[in-house]
């Protein structure tokens, strides 16, 4: 039996996954919780990614879907490029953190919780943010 997927229903998981992880940062953020912060907003930035690249392909399961971006800016109307190399940026360099968030520095003996600050939590926040806005538009943009 062979999966099928609805591009279209596939577009609107990954937004909606986006959105609800981009509220987990922003409530982890208001209690303190770091970790919580960096670790959701990765999670918001990725799904963010994924949901643009769903309008062309399937997404990968890769925790770093910058690359997978990067392959369709072929297919994007010109005037979207910037946008889309911007939320690729944020993909990828938050992409790291997600293994960081779950299992620290272990080279280090470091667990999670010790290893991010609160500027740490809020850059990843502004991050996030960015990237969801980001998937808004292009996906407006290309009349999703």
């Amino acid at each position: 039996m062979s999966l099928k997927i609805n591009p279209t229903s596939e577009i609107g998981y990954r937004l909606k996954l986006a959105e609800r992880y981009l509220m987990e940062a922003e409530d982890a953020y208001g209690r303190g919780d770091f970790r919580g912060t960096v670790s959701s907003s990765q999670l918001a930035a990725e799904n963010a990614a994924k949901a643009v690249i769903a309008v062309y392909r399937i997404p990968s399961w890769s925790h770093d879907p910058s690359h997978e971006l990067r392959e369709i800016a072929g297919q994007i109307p010109q005037n979207l490029k910037p946008q889309l190399e911007e939320l690729a940026g944020i993909a990828g360099f938050l992409a790291p953190e997600h293994g960081r968030a779950v299992y620290g520095e272990p080279t280090k003996g470091l667990t999670p919780w010790e290893i991010y600050t609160e500027n740490d939590a809020k850059l990843a926040l502004q991050r996030a943010k960015r990237a969801v806005e980001l998937a808004r538009i292009l996906l407006r943009e290309l009349r999703v």
